[in-house]
Order: C-alpha cells, then structure tokens, then sequence
C-alpha cells in the first residue's frame, strides 16, 4: 500500500490539532454556518416531500415507503419521478413520529447536525486520500497529512454551495447519501486493514460491508452508487499502487509487458469483480424497481437533452457543467430552481458562452495531465483521487447515461464538492510550500475565504429560512427565469397580496408563453376579482396547450358558470374529472352548477361523489344538507347531515345547517344543542346566533331568544331578517308586560 509523509503539509498554515479536536473543531464550523436555519419554514420542494407525502403519517403502511417514490407516488404510476429513496422517507416519517405532526425544526436540526457529522468524517476520507492507508501498532488509521485534510474539511464544511442540501429539508437525500457513501469508503479501506507492503490479503467481509453501506447510500439517493467507482480508483492507486501513466505506456507502446500476475496476487481483479457485481445487481434491482421504465421529462425540466442536434446538447451539455464548476469557485449566486430560461441555450458557435467551455477544458487537461505525468507520486496520487471524487460523484448528473430532470442542481454538488474542496486545499499546500516567503498574506487570504464562506453560508441558510425570502432572492440571479416570478407570485398569493400576484404572475407568462401553471393561477385571482372574461381567456388557453391539465378545467368551469355559460361550464367540469377520476372538488363545483340549474338530483349526485371521493368534504355534506332543507326533504336532510358529523364531528357548519333541518323538523331540544355546540366552536357567528334566537322564539322561549337576537345584530347589525324578527320579539314582549283589562 502506497502511504507515506506529505511533503507539503506541514507548511499549510493551520494548526496541527489532535484527530478527535480537528473533528470537533470541523464540526462545530459546520454547525455555525447553518445554525440560522433551524427554526425555518418547510419551503419550495418540502411541500410535496414532506408536507403533502402521505407516506409520513402514521396512518399509512410503513411498507408503502419501498413502493413509492420519493414524492409519496407509486413507482409503477407514469406520472412518478422514479427517485427511489425508501430510507430518506423512513427518516422524514422518524421527524413526523418523534415530534408529533409537521413541526419542522426537528427536521432542520437533523439535517444540520447530519452535515456537521459528515464534515468531520470527510477529515478520515481526506487523509486516506492525500496520505494513503496505514496503520500504527494499536491499529488506528495514520493520518500523513493532518493539516492538508483539516482544511479540506474546513473548507467542505462551510463552502455555501451546501446551503440548498442543509437548509432545505428535502436535502437530506444528499446528506444521509454522503453519509453512507464515506461509511462505504471508510469500510473498504477496513478490508486491507491487515494487509502490508509484503501482505497483500484483504478481508472479502469488509468489502461486502462496503457494499451494503454503498447499498444503502443508493437507498437515500441514485448517487451513492458512485462510491463504487472511488472504492476501485483508490484500490488501484493507494493499494496497488499503479502508476496509470507508466501502465497507458506499457499498453501503448507494448514495452516491458505488464506482469498480469503481480496484479492477480494483489487481489484487485477479485475485488474489481465482487464491486462490479455488486454494482450491477443493485442497477438491476434498481431498474425493476422503476416499473414503467425511465421519468418523462419535458424541454422546460432540461432544454439541453431536447436541442436540435446533437452538436448543441454536447456543447450546452458542457456549458452546464461549466456552470457548476463555476458554482464550486464562486458560490456567490446561487438559486433554488436554474429552470425555464434562467440559463439560455448556446445555439451558435460563435456564441461568446463558448469561452467558458474552453476553460473549463483546458483547466482539467491541464490538471489530469499533472496528475499523469508528474515525477512526484504524491502528487499524482492526490490530483487523480480528487478528480475521481470531483467527477466520478456528479456522473450521474452529466446526461450521459440518461435525461436528467434539470439544468442546475445544486444539492448535486454536495459530494463533488468534497473533490474540489481536495484539490484546493492541495494548491494551497503547495503554494505555502513553494512561496514560503509569502506565507503570511496566503494565511490571510486562506482566512479570508473561510470567512466568507462563512458569511455566505449564514446568510443563504437566512434565505432559507421561508418562501417570501427565498423565491426573492431568486429574482436578481435568474431575472429571466419564469418558475422564479411565478413563485415568487404564488407566495404573495397565498399570503393575501393578489395585486402584487399578478404582476408577477404575467411576467411569468411573459417570460414563458406556454407557462399552464401561470396561467392557471392568474387565472384564479381574476376570477376572484370578478375580472371573468381574461380570466376566461387564459384559462381557455392553459388547456389548449396542455389538454389533460384537469385543475385548469375545473377553474374554467367555475368562470364559465360565473358567466353563465352553463353548458360550457359543464363540459368543463366533465373534461376536468376525465383527466383527473378522483377529482372531490370538481364534483363539488359540478354540483353547484346543477343547483343552480335546479337539476337537484344531479347536483345530489355530484356532491355525494365528492363525499365518496373525499369523505371530510364538509362543503359538499353541507350543501347537500341545505339542498334537501331548501326542497323541502328534511328527513333526508337529517339523515345527511347525522352521517356528515358522524365522520367531521366538530364542523360547526354542518352543525348549523342539520340544527336548522331539525327546528323545522320541530325538534327543538335537538336542534338546540346542535346551535349551541356549534357556538361553542365558533362563538362570534352572528347567523348562529340569529337562528338560534329564531329557534326559541318558535319554542316560545322569548328571554333567550331576546338575548341571542342581540348578540347576532352586536355581530352583524346588518344581519339580513335578524332586525326585523327581534323588532317583532320585541313588541311580543311589550304586549306580555302591558296588565290584562
């Protein structure tokens, strides 16, 4: 095994710590930098993950995890995203258990203590990387290169591209991924614990350990599977030792014979062969798993895959990947989504984007030549590791073996972060070594970025922390980016700003033409605003581009019968619940449109559908409860609104509308609890009150009817009918108190 003492290290400017101190120190830089997130918001991708997965409540099957997706849909359902990630969600539902419900700090404070443990186990990673593997007397790991690895820890816990992968929730894929991925490469190097310059036996129980860990790792996310590729890299240069560029000679040039024994006796072809078998069969089982086969996705999710030739995919292809380099260099501008036009194709040569592409080129022939052909080994040996950990790690993000489903991704550059952070501190190393005389202003600038790094990563974590900051802090990265206006849009809608909405709403569809979910809910506010005839248009428009969009559907159903187009509101409706079968509310809103036809079994129907669908549909048991009133049919009326309560027990509406069914019903002690219970759920309704005074007036208890006639009009002095009856209470009042002749 290749292993000695790193000629550079000791000139790093850091101080040599202890291993358990180095680690605590690591650890605790991770936990400054991302400590502000933990009493964040669930935002952006954490609704659908978490908040909307049914897989976390305890209600639902655990068994159900390892046939779902990571979304909470079934991987055999076309519309499934087929990330397979069963041990992720176990932990989700771990949060929900232990904290009882969604209360998200507990899953912020998971993910940042999760990242500051793996921060401090990348200081293990990098000593094995930039000094190789062996061990003293009592069997403990040597560390040749303390300093170089502290800081390439230090720089790995707080380089702010990590941001996305601890702040955001759903980033504890990447997290927990990374985590079984170093517990991978930390076991496979367990196997040549035994082993020595003149010992070459391995433990084939240690590699099959390393198997299961790389298992697992692809368990909580696609990526842990290239931790394989790293494991076999290192065993072919730190155990065996091989000089690649002398053994391209050998091939090539067909000098000196390459003794194929000497590798035999190594053990590494019995390796190779138990990784690549284990890597294939884990494939295997993860393409049955996937079902119906590979996601649909479409030019939106990532225009590159969906260029006109191949030429302009290689070349956006690589402009993408100079992106993310760049993102490693200059962490500065970072963003939640790199979609829909934030990041424009290159569709010419002359194009000045190419530049880039040069670069980034130049400067990795220029690395991988160095880490070839160098003299000194230790060199060779610390650039080729950490290009294998920069690179092999992001292959799966590359569109090379199959279409990803975005441009950028930044929580995929939480481990190929791990081979920069090598590299960097390698060149620091090495400048400290070479310049010595300007170590002092290296030791400053090295201070410096650290700090800054800091700095970024306190105030990205801030971002974080909710949606209005971190859809806002989009917009002066991807101005040009439609999904950014639409959420930042959405945000504004939801928290009550609809005139702020739609500014950003048509910048959205501005930006993006074919933009349906803009459209969609632009449409939506008009139509609250009563603005029904653009709001007609759009959503006309919204489902001439996307013809199966079934919300669009529904919501041009509702400004169609708001116009009184019944018919089209009805074809609408019906196009809706064709898309979509279990579609509750769209039943419901077809069943106002037959209310309001006066088809009264139709719109029955419809609400019970709804019901059926959606059993806690308190809307459409109440309107069912009030249609039978309304017809005359108060038994059935009764019989409705008892099984409603029978399910949604303390819904004060249903309540209110079944006491109503039961005073005409002249069941007034009944009727009575009901007005009374449904008051002590929502004490401050005025027509409660005003109907229970109704009730006892009829009763003849006019002192509670008296009381209940003014707390409805104290409510609601415009009640409508509320005046008029306590008027007539009143003079019923006065003719009692005046003496009989």
């Amino acid at each position: 095994m290749a292993s000695s003492e790193v000629c550079w290290d000791h000139y790093v400017p850091l101080p040599q710590l202890a291993a358990a101190r180095a680690k605590v120190t690591v650890a605790l830089v991770a936990l400054l930098c991302f400590m502000n997130s933990y009493d964040g918001e669930f935002v952006f991708d954490d609704s659908e993950a978490i908040v909307n997965n049914k897989d976390l409540k305890p209600a639902t099957p655990v068994n159900n995890i390892w046939s779902n997706d990571f979304w909470g849909t079934n991987l055999s359902s076309n519309s499934s995203h087929k990330s397979y990630r069963p041990l992720t969600v176990l932990t989700f539902r771990l949060n929900y258990l232990v904290a009882g419900g969604l209360h998200p700090i507990g899953f912020h404070v998971l993910n940042i203590i999760l990242h500051a443990v793996i921060s401090a186990l990348m200081m293990d990673v990098f000593a094995i990387l930039i000094g190789g593997l062996s061990y003293d007397e009592k069997g403990r790991v040597l560390n040749h290169a303390p300093k170089t690895s502290l800081l390439a820890a230090l720089l790995f816990a707080t380089h702010p591209v990590h941001t996305e992968s601890v702040a955001g929730i759903v980033g504890r894929a990447d997290l927990l991924c990374a985590l079984f991925f170093q517990l991978s490469f930390l076991t496979y190097c367990k196997a040549f614990h035994r082993g020595s310059d003149r010992d070459d036996r391995f433990s084939v129980r240690w590699v099959v350990v390393s198997l299961s860990l790389c298992a697992a790792a692809m368990l909580c996310k696609e990526q842990g599977i290239t931790v394989l590729g790293v494991n076999a890299a290192f065993d072919v240069l730190v155990i065996c030792n091989v000089d690649v560029y002398e053994l391209s000679q050998r091939l090539l040039l067909r000098r000196n014979p390459l003794d194929v024994r000497e590798i035999l006796r190594t053990g590494l072809a019995t390796r190779l062969a138990l990784m690549g078998l284990g890597g294939l069969s884990m494939l295997y089982a993860r393409w049955r798993i996937m079902g119906t086969g590979p996601p649909a996705f479409t030019d939106v999710d990532n225009p590159a895959s969906f260029a006109e030739n191949i030429f302009l995919r290689i070349v956006n292809y690589n402009y993408y990947y100079s992106l993310n380099a760049w993102l490693l260099l200059c962490p500065w501008w970072l963003c939640f989504d790199w979609s829909m036009g934030c990041v424009p194709l290159i569709k010419s040569p002359t194009d000045w984007r190419m530049a880039w592409l040069l670069l980034l080129w130049c400067v990795l022939i220029g690395l991988i030549s160095q880490a070839l052909c160098s003299q000194d080994s230790q060199r060779r040996r610390t650039l080729t590791l950490g290009l294998v950990l920069l690179v092999v790690p992001f292959l799966p993000a590359c569109n090379i073996f199959f279409r990803v489903g975005f441009v950028i991704a930044e929580r995929v550059l939480y481990l190929s972060s791990a081979g920069y952070c090598l590299l960097l501190a390698y060149a620091v190393g090495q400048c400290c070594c070479r310049w010595s005389t300007c170590r002092k202003p290296l030791c400053a600038a090295l201070l410096a970025l650290l700090c800054v790094y800091v700095a970024r990563c306190a105030l990205r974590s801030h971002q974080w922390r909710s949606e209005q900051s971190l859809f806002t802090s989009a917009l002066p990265v991807c101005p040009l980016n439609a999904k950014v206006h639409y959420n930042v849009g959405k945000n504004l809608a939801d928290r009550g700003n609809s005139t702020a909405a739609i500014a950003y709403y048509r910048e959205a569809v501005r930006l993006h033409p074919t933009y349906v979910h803009a459209m969609n809910n632009l449409g939506n506010i008009l139509k609250e605003r009563n603005e029904l005839i653009e709001a007609e248009h759009l959503l006309s428009k919204a489902v001439s581009i996307q013809s199966d969009f079934a919300a669009a559907w529904m919501n041009l159903g509702i400004v169609q019968n708001s116009l009184q187009k019944f018919q089209d509101a009805e074809h609408s409706y019906w196009n809706a619940i064709r898309f979509r079968k279990k579609y509750p509310d769209c039943y419901y809103n077809l069943g106002r449109l037959y209310a309001d036809l006066n088809r009264h079994v139709d719109a029955l129907n419809a609400w019970r559908n709804a019901t059926v669908l959606k059993p806690d549909h308190s809307l459409a048991w109440n309107n069912m409860v009030i249609l039978l009133d309304n017809t005359g049919n108060l038994g059935q009326a009764e019989l409705i609104g008892r099984e409603a309560l029978r399910l949604l027990p303390n819904d004060h509406t249903i309540m209110f509308s079944l006491a109503n069914v039961l005073g005409k019903s002249q069941k007034y002690k009944e009727s009575e609890g009901f007005f009374l219970h449904a008051l002590r759920i929502n004490p401050n309704s005025a027509s409660c009150h005003g109907n229970l005074a109704v009730l006892y007036h009829r009763w003849g208890r006019l002192e509670l009817a008296k009381k209940h006639y003014e707390l409805s009009l104290k409510l609601d002095p415009k009640a409508p009918g509320t005046r008029d009856n306590y008027n007539m209470l009143r003079r019923k009042l006065d003719q009692l108190k005046q003496p009989t002749p």
